[in-house]
């Protein structure tokens, strides 16, 4: 912990759009996806039931930078109609009060306000404008960027939205074929025909897929292909930290504001659906001489306990003392506590609206009115004898779909009392007409 004549430490966080943790080398992927991360991990801290309750993109990061859940942000959707409310102090906003110098590469002021500085680079490209060398790019911006703070002499914080694992996904050679090496034109493969029969993603899809393309094992390929090249960009800002000296001074993080759907569900590769792929992620956290290495915590956690953690990291507290939502992970670490949580609040508001509980057993979700992909109104899982959500049990066990709405219905009653606010996920409405189209779409969609 930080103490009264010692330099408060760096804090470089990764917050990684569209990270599935089970596509992570260190988090058990078959293929080697992340030699890098992996070794980050082995040098501190990986936490193996870490979610993201809320997406999309603000429902994901805001939590992460804020320490508060969806009833106290209000910010459920992609376009939060809004502003985050001004009693709600974001991470960046917090340090400064401790004199840390803030920047912000991959977003814009407004929700994501408090940084010093924001910067931006490339990170939405179709096929032909490929390599997708996303994470090349934000290096560009963000070495020299890491130099320039470090110069200052006071602490900072470097926050990095990578894209790479948000399609398009279009790493550069060697990486776009490097765990893919058959003919993804074959005409005898049929695979990819139930991706393109979706209308809304379909020019989406082919703006940035190879033309002709039949196997959908080729794009699931180049997901993890992105993760791989990401993961050596990744490798240069921490191989950085250690020429400027500062890496032991320096807390890492790593998280993810949510997952990725591939083919699972058919919900082809976007965030679609509160199914695992699109709510597992990863979190890791490097301090050295302050964090453990090579620990794996299993306890759950959620996006809403990272701030209070970091606080506790830094040791110091704002003032007046900030009551977060979320809880530390530190008591994880000690054996104080075995986890953060057994039960919780999950949302979507993107290109489906619906609600639901997940316990560390059962997840129960219901749609709030009709989606695109006419999936069923009630879905129940057991995750331990039904890990893929294959089983949909909602018919067969009515009764604790009846238990878990009950406690869910609770749990948004309590918190509406607790905040003296609504629930925000009624204050929005998806409809069925909703298209993704180009790419220039698709990244006005994220700006706005």
């Amino acid at each position: 912990m930080a103490r009264k004549g010692h330099r408060l430490p760096n804090v470089v966080f990764f917050g990684i759009d569209s990270i599935r943790a089970d596509r992570m080398s260190c988090y058990g992927h078959h293929r080697l996806t992340t030699p890098h991360i992996d070794n980050l991990a082995d040098q501190g801290v990986l936490f193996e039931n870490n979610y993201s309750p809320n997406i999309p993109t603000p429902p994901g990061y805001i939590p992460m930078l804020t320490g508060m859940d969806v009833f106290s942000t209000q910010v459920v959707s992609l376009h939060h109609k809004d502003p985050l409310d001004e009693k709600i102090l974001t991470l960046p906003q917090i340090l400064r009060e401790f004199g840390y110098t803030l920047t912000c590469i991959g977003f814009g002021p407004g929700l994501y306000r408090g940084f010093d500085k924001y910067a931006d680079y490339r990170a939405w490209m179709a096929w032909e404008d490929r390599p997708g060398d996303k994470a090349g790019k934000l290096n560009e911006v963000a070495i020299p960027e890491l130099d320039r703070l470090n110069a200052t002499g006071k602490p900072f914080l470097l926050f990095l939205r990578h894209m790479d694992p948000h399609s398009p996904y279009l790493p550069p050679p060697p990486f776009d074929r490097m765990f893919y090496s058959g003919n993804e034109c074959d005409p005898n493969n049929k695979s990819m025909e139930p991706v393109f029969a979706f209308k809304p993603f379909a020019e989406f899809f082919k703006s940035w897929m190879p033309p002709g393309i039949t196997d959908i094992e080729f794009v699931k390929a180049s997901y993890d292909g992105a993760l791989a090249y990401m993961d050596a960009c990744i490798q240069q800002i921490l191989t950085r930290l250690d020429e400027l000296g500062i890496a032991d001074n320096t807390i890492v993080v790593l998280n993810g504001d949510h997952g990725e759907t591939l083919d699972e569900h058919e919900c082809y590769f976007d965030h679609h659906g509160l199914y695992e792929p699109t709510l597992y992620v990863p979190l890791i956290i490097r301090y050295p001489g302050h964090l453990p290495e090579g620990v794996r915590v299993p306890g759950h956690t959620q996006h809403i306990d990272l701030v209070p953690t970091l606080m506790e990291l830094i040791g110091m507290q704002p003032k007046p003392k900030i009551k977060f939502d979320g809880k530390s992970q530190i008591p994880l670490l000690t054996g104080e506590r075995a986890t953060n949580w057994t039960e919780y609040y999950i949302t979507e508001c993107t290109w489906m609206r619906k609600h639901g509980w997940r316990t560390t057993e059962w997840k129960f979700f219901e749609a709030l009115e009709p989606d695109f992909h006419n999936k069923p109104p009630v879905e129940l899982y057991n995750l331990v004898e039904d890990p893929l959500e294959l089983n949909n049990l909602a018919e067969k066990e009515p009764g604790l779909v009846k238990e878990l709405r009950r406690r869910m219905n609770a749990w948004i009653k309590k918190r509406m009392r607790q905040t003296k606010k609504g629930n925000p996920i009624h204050d929005y409405h998806i409809g069925l007409d909703r298209r993704i189209g180009s790419i220039a779409t698709a990244k006005k969609l994220q700006a706005k």
